[in-house]
């Protein structure tokens, strides 16, 4: 009998504290720290959380600098996800997209996968029609980032990318700092310096959509871009050279239309890219508080406004979405199911002298600013 009780007594403290065992907690989106947590390459990745006195949330990996989710109010108060990504970081590793990516050593396009600078010219891999895109297919947004989460505000992330890395020249120390301010906004801050003459164009690439319902298409959302002229391209997306006018052409967003209205018309530049998928040049001059796209979901009643000191903003309708990626909550993203809007220096610039330049020297530090802020229209 004695032994009996005993054995009853401990079977109780197993059951106690096997349901006293807490659950991992969640983040407000959804996501779990354990499923982030892993070496790739040697070094270690995770997900970190930002919160705000407001309560909004912003998820992020070290993996790629990748934004994984973004919680913001919608009309009704509800926090809402409005940036696609995946629940592990087993499906962003797997992966050949730039979901919520930090691009680099260039954003965007270099023709040819070549450029000259000093007269030494420079081989590139070649990942798009023969041409770089964002930096190859191990650019920076498949690196692992050292991390360091400054406040609960606040995640600096560095990489020294060194030398020869994808065939660009010289040791690039890089600082990207991510704050998600008081204000709603996620600040991206990005400092480099260079050893060698080099060029340097990085951006964001998260894919955006504001209207709280996952898998739905971003067609009826407005968008507005603050910019006269846009930069044409070619039948493979490389830019012809000049500055044309929006004026008359369905690329004149500078008042808020919807994504849709006018995204399939027989446009040739709109026929190239299957949508929207050019740079505007912004009449913003590069002054950071001047408003430089906005995006309105008049079903969440969520904006989304753009501040960038760089001249130029890709806008991409997701128009290569294939319908075939799974994202968060087992979410199939259709075609057009997101907008990405990618601050930048133009495509090509190393080949275009006609173009600001992206060259950065010994001695000087490379600066860009990207401003993604949040605010509700009732």
């Amino acid at each position: 009998m004695k032994t009996k009780k005993l054995c009853m007594a401990a079977l109780a403290m197993c059951l106690f504290f096997s349901c006293g065992e807490k659950k991992e907690a969640l983040t407000l989106s959804g996501l779990k720290k354990s499923d982030f947590a892993t070496e790739v390459n040697g070094k270690p990745v995770a997900l970190y959380v930002l919160k705000n006195k407001n309560g909004l949330e912003a998820a992020i990996t070290n993996y790629g600098g990748r934004w994984v989710s973004m919680m913001a109010p919608n009309k009704d108060g509800k926090l809402t996800d409005v940036v696609l990504g995946y629940d592990k970081i087993a499906d962003y590793i797997a992966s050949p997209g730039n979901f919520g990516a930090l691009i680099g050593r260039y954003g965007n396009r270099i023709a040819n996968a070549t450029f000259t600078l000093d007269s030494v010219a420079y081989s590139l891999p070649a990942n798009n029609n023969g041409h770089c895109l964002h930096g190859g297919p191990e650019g920076y947004h498949a690196r692992v980032w050292d991390a360091l989460q400054v406040n609960d505000q606040t995640l600096e992330l560095t990489y020294l990318s060194p030398d020869g890395e994808a065939g660009f020249p010289g040791n690039l120390n890089i600082r990207v700092t991510y704050t998600l301010t008081d204000d709603n906004a996620i600040d991206i801050c990005y400092e480099a310096t260079t050893d060698k003459p080099t060029i340097v164009n990085l951006t964001h690439h998260s894919y955006f959509n504001l209207s709280g319902v996952p898998g739905s298409q971003v067609t009826d959302q407005l968008i507005q871009i603050h910019a006269d002229t846009y930069t044409p391209v070619d039948a493979t997306l490389i830019p012809t050279g000049e500055l044309a006018p929006v004026e008359g052409t369905p690329l004149d967003l500078r008042t808020l239309v919807p994504i849709g209205a006018r995204i399939d018309e027989a446009f040739e530049q709109l026929q190239i890219g299957g949508g929207y998928d050019h740079n505007w040049a912004l009449n913003t001059g590069g002054d950071v508080s001047v408003p430089a796209a906005k995006a309105v979901s008049e079903q969440s009643g969520i904006v989304l406004e753009v501040y960038t000191n760089e001249p130029g903003i890709q806008l991409y309708t997701g128009n290569s979405m294939s319908g075939k990626d799974i994202g968060k909550q087992g979410v199939t993203y259709p075609r057009r199911g997101a907008f990405c809007l990618e601050t930048q220096h133009y495509p090509d610039s190393p080949n275009r002298p006609e173009f600001p330049s992206t060259a950065l020297l010994p001695g000087e530090t490379y600066h860009s600013r990207c401003i993604y802020k949040f605010s509700v229209n009732p």
